[in-house]
């Protein structure tokens, strides 16, 4: 049998969103299915680490894919020494255990998923293979980490989500939406990875800070089709701290996106710190026809809006 482990506290782990209610049901000990859904990067799936670090309770991550089958989540038959053994898998493992069982990502399932049925249900688990009854201990529960609530998803951000089957969603007793932390509490987190690093800058924190929440409003406002996620902010922290200069963490850490679209963050950026030129930014100013599409449309005056 796999032994599962309670995960290690992150010193800078800030709590926030739907924290105190994801911890108040797991105190409860009671079998009540949560589905946690939001945009990546919004800290999801670390939320549910930390509550069962908070509450020193063990947990199984499991990443969930077109693939994921009943062997991989159940177990399966295997090979050992010549002889075939049948090896548990982690909703077993979680059930025999009184884990918590993240299916992450599970929007990236299929209908393979649907041998969950009865363990959403929080009935004994009867192992076709094996023979046994797996009777789940006392504090088993179920939290699936999502982009969508299982629906599909038309923005082309995830274009390998699927549309998951109602009866299969119908078992989960809530569904909470993810949303980003406030600026307040994006700010603490900044701050502690900053400690964390070696490299403090308060003033560059609360820049980051701001200038992800105007891009934030612009793509809510349709003016853009990306966006900065924490944990970006967060990945240009940890650049800073080995590179300590502003525009260059932030240059590496937005080349993922294409180019125009770097363009114009950086080019907000510059607007927004006053400690850098657009000559030191080394990027030229957006074209016109670009900046006036449907793609993004980031203006001054949303600049002034957001600082007010």
């Amino acid at each position: 049998m796999q032994t599962l482990f309670v995960p290690a506290k992150d010193p800078t782990y800030v709590p926030y969103g739907h924290f105190k209610d994801i911890k108040t049901i797991l105190e409860s000990n009671a079998f009540y299915p949560i589905f946690l859904s939001g945009v990546s990067g919004n800290g999801k799936t670390l939320m549910v680490e930390q509550v069962c670090a908070t509450l020193e309770r063990k947990m199984v991550r499991v990443p969930i894919s077109i693939e994921t089958d009943e062997d991989d989540l159940i177990g399966g038959n295997t090979l050992i020494d010549g002889n075939v053994v049948f090896r548990e898998g982690p909703v077993l493992a979680a059930m025999r255990q009184g884990a918590i069982l993240n299916l992450d990502e599970i929007d990236r399932g299929s209908n393979k998923l649907m041998c969950l049925q009865s363990v959403l249900e929080g009935k004994p688990y009867y192992n076709k293979k094996t023979g046994e009854v797996i009777h789940p201990a006392k504090g088993f529960n179920i939290i699936a980490t999502g982009n969508t609530k299982g629906y599909g998803s038309d923005t082309g951000k995830y274009i390998t989500v699927q549309i998951l089957d109602d009866a299969f969603l119908e078992r989960f007793a809530v569904t909470f939406e993810q949303e980003f932390a406030t600026s307040a509490t994006e700010k603490k987190i900044i701050l502690k990875k900053m400690d964390q690093y070696g490299h403090t800058d308060d003033v560059f924190a609360e820049l980051l800070v701001k200038w992800a929440n105007t891009i934030r409003a612009t793509h809510k406002d349709g003016g853009c089709e990306d966006i900065i996620s924490t944990r970006r902010l967060v990945h240009i922290v940890a650049a800073y701290a080995m590179f300590p200069d502003r525009l260059k963490a932030i240059e590496l850490c937005v080349s993922r996106f294409d180019t125009d679209t770097q363009t114009v963050f950086m080019d907000l950026y510059t607007k927004l710190d006053a400690s850098v030129t657009q000559e030191k930014a080394e990027v030229s100013e957006p074209d016109a026809t670009f900046v006036n599409s449907s793609t993004v449309e980031i203006t001054a005056e949303r600049i002034l809006e957001q600082e007010k």
